[in-house]
């Protein structure tokens, strides 16, 4: 168990006996004990749900109350929806759990698990210690151990900027920056179901050994079998999947500096607009632009920073400008709400009955703050409709980094405490913003912008990236966050072009130019609002090559659009890594900082100085360079001469692009035509992913026919010709 157990109060779970066997579910008797028991569910096909802990707990019933409400912060899905059949292993060691060709194993005496595919034997636990559980009421805990092969890589479990293998680390879920879905390339992962804290030995100690240690009287963990994006599929079917942004939020932000005025904000946004540089949003920065009134729970804008709202936003409504703002359910000290709210126990407080007051910190503008208790439903519902209000007065989206410092003695009216606290509280902060921004909508449309890590995160299709600085290193860790973020199903980190909160010498216009160029291939990403980070800081060619990246951009968004859309049916992230999407291919797995951007393109990106690049084209298509047009095999390793002009970009054979025009701002595209061209990767095989996709592959007899072309210029691959027939468009090959 952990440091922190007693070693004497731990029962190894070694005996077992089968009391109930049901298509959908068998439930197993622990001999040491008349207590607890295990129950293993068919959860989905290639998904078993092993949970074990007191007989009560697993007799299947529907939790009620407070109880059904937090299990929906992790769950979309509760219910089981596969089958599996049951049968005794030779020797009656123990029993067989069958789904198809996927199997688990489940022996007693002692107990142990292993996860097998055909033939193939995909994870199993360790021979010794394999499960066990503390006996001491007021310290519930679990440990489970799993046996690693040599070559399991260990993906997942959030954010990081060094490797995204996390073989070798240690992990805690209440350190913020953690995640629960841990996968591997051999075809396994799990997802341990819980609110509670959860840290993650992984080959730490013990380099074969793969250890995790649960908080709490009950043990929920998911066993997946399958490739990773079939792993993701089913984590994120389980546990919910982002909604969709609308339109502006796809074209480019400018974010403001702290200290900067609104007048200098708008300022560099009007530099921006006359020099022809496409953007569409500013990120107001912290502190909180608008909170409750001292006196009465009414939003109210800060009267120091924002005079006046209303002609804020339309000063920047006239230049085709959106407005994100920052927020935080937080309440001043030493007003008369704060008394108002501390009677009714609205706010967070310790368990001797003091309101919990927090220093002064970044969201508050440094005067010390109360926080709502989000758990309690009227304060929730009071927070979600004020932020409403200012969505329908004009605001285009909140932002809201809702991570705090809450210590153990701080017990929600939920009954929340402890990590389990810290892990609600931003998700009921999240879900309430996003409730007021695209809870109106059929369907659910609108982002909200967060830097908070929680379960189930992947829920909300935007995130914040990390604070980085202004260098190669920074470049190269908001890649690494971002892939690392797309392992645990967040579709979209949306990247900083640089920080205005770091030294700027660095950042020289080769380097600008190649962290722009991989952010246009990316989900999205901000300018910064300083003129050392601006496109006017560098000279007239480096600007004229600003501009030609954000033609790409613009051009992009339909594609791009059209990942998060892919998002929302397969939780698959719009940038994926090589070990993501070919886990049979070690070479490209080595390749990690090269990802795929949507299933149509790779990308890899110059994150050195100098022109030459080496690249890896993964085994199993070909792929076509989009600077030349050439053809390659799959299995090479390129070294080429890329100029600032250019990135690294290749399509996938059989997949197609589709480009918008390029525009200065989202609301110039025509929603009649938002797409001007489409670009051939040999002949077509899928249909091509794309916003409001209606355009569909067939392929019969060697050629490809395409319904959705009208009107769109086709550049079709060398040795492949196009022939157009009404609103179908065949392609076949030069004869």
């Amino acid at each position: 168990m952990p440091p922190k157990s007693d070693l004497a109060h731990v029962l190894q779970l070694d005996v077992l006996r089968l009391v109930e066997n049901r298509p959908a579910h068998v439930r197993l008797a622990v001999a040491q004990t008349d207590d607890l028991g295990i129950r293993i569910e068919a959860s989905a096909p290639g998904v078993f749900r092993l949970r074990c802990g007191p007989n009560q707990a697993l007799s299947g019933e529907p939790p009620s109350g407070r109880a059904a409400a937090r299990a929906d912060l992790l769950l979309a899905r509760h219910e089981a929806v596969g089958e599996f059949q049951t049968e005794a292993l030779p020797g009656d060691e123990g029993w067989s759990l069958e789904q198809g060709d996927v199997r688990l194993e489940v022996r007693s005496q002692p107990f142990s698990l292993r996860l097998t595919r055909g033939e193939q034997v995909l994870l199993q636990s360790a021979d010794q210690a394999v499960l066990a559980c503390t006996t001491q009421e007021n310290n519930p805990g679990w440990q489970v151990n799993w046996l690693l092969d040599d070559e399991d890589g260990l993906y997942g479990l959030g954010e990081t900027g060094g490797d995204l293998d996390r073989r070798g680390e240690y992990l805690s879920s209440d350190d913020g920056r953690a995640l629960p879905l841990i996968w591997s390339v051999r075809g396994w992962g799990l997802y341990v179901n819980t609110l509670s804290d959860v840290s993650h030995d992984l080959a730490h100690d013990d380099d074969t050994t793969y250890t995790q240690y649960i908080d709490g009287a009950v043990l929920d963990v998911y066993i997946f079998a399958g490739e990773p994006v079939e792993i993701l599929n089913q984590y994120t079917a389980l546990t919910g999947r982002a909604g969709q942004p609308t339109l502006w939020p796809m074209g480019v932000w400018v974010d403001q500096a702290h200290g900067q005025s609104l007048d200098q904000l708008h300022e560099v946004v009007s530099g921006l607009r006359k020099n022809e540089y496409a953007f569409d949003a500013v990120r107001l920065a912290a502190p909180a632009c608008y909170g409750f009134q001292d006196d009465k729970p009414a939003f109210e804008w800060d009267a120091q920073r924002i005079p006046d709202a209303r002609a804020m936003l339309d000063r920047f409504a006239a230049l085709q400008v959106q407005v994100a703002a920052p927020s935080a359910p937080v309440v001043r000290t030493g007003t008369s709400l704060f008394e108002e709210w501390e009677d009714r126990g609205w706010l967070l407080c310790r368990d001797d009955g003091d309101v919990l007051v927090l220093e002064g910190d970044e969201r508050s503008g440094g005067q010390p703050y109360a926080l709502l208790d989000l758990t309690h439903k009227d304060a929730y519902r009071l927070w979600s409709e004020r932020q409403y209000q200012l969505i329908e007065d004009g605001l285009g989206a909140p932002v809201c980094d809702a991570t705090f410092a809450i210590p153990d003695d701080v017990t929600a009216r939920g009954g929340e405490s402890g990590a389990v606290l810290r892990a609600v509280y931003p998700a009921l902060a999240r879900q309430a913003l996003f409730d007021a921004v695209a809870g109106h909508k059929t369907p659910q449309e609108g982002v909200m912008l967060s830097t908070d890590l929680f379960p189930a995160v992947q829920r909300f299709a935007w995130q914040l990236g990390p604070d980085v600085q202004n260098d190669w290193a920074g470049f190269e860790y908001s890649l690494r966050t971002a892939l690392a973020l797309g392992h645990a199903g967040v579709p979209v980190q949306m990247h900083t072009l640089g920080s205005a909160d770091a030294p700027t010498e660095g950042m020289s216009a080769e380097l600008y130019l190649r962290w722009l160029a991989a952010c246009v291939f990316s989900g999205n990403f901000s300018f910064q609002a300083i003129p050392a980070l601006l496109p006017q800081a560098f000279d007239t060619q480096t600007q004229a090559l600003v501009r030609h990246w954000l033609e790409w951009r613009y051009r992009l968004v339909p594609y791009v659009l059209g990942i998060i859309e892919d998002a929302v049916r397969t939780g698959l992230p719009v940038q994926r890594s090589m070990a993501m999407c070919f886990p049979d291919d070690p070479m490209a797995q080595a390749w990690d900082t090269q990802y795929l951007f949507g299933p149509a393109l790779l990308v890899a990106p110059v994150l050195q100085a100098g022109n030459e690049q080496r690249i890896y084209l993964p085994k199993g298509d070909a792929w076509w360079d989009l600077s030349t047009g050439r053809r390659y095999e799959g299995g090479t390793i390129l070294t080429m001469q890329v100029g600032l002009e250019t990135i690294p970009v290749f399509g996938r054979e059989g997949h197609m692009l589709c480009l918008g025009p390029a525009t200065q701002h989202t609301g110039e595209f025509n929603s009649a035509r938002l797409l001007e061209e489409v670009w051939m990767f040999g002949m077509p095989e899928h249909s091509p992913v794309v916003m409001r996709n209606k355009i569909r592959v067939m392929q019969m007899q060697g050629s490809s026919y395409i319904k959705g072309l009208e009107g769109l210029k086709i550049l079709p691959s060398e040795g492949l010709e196009v022939k157009r027939r009404g609103a179908e468009v065949r392609i076949s090959r030069i004869r």
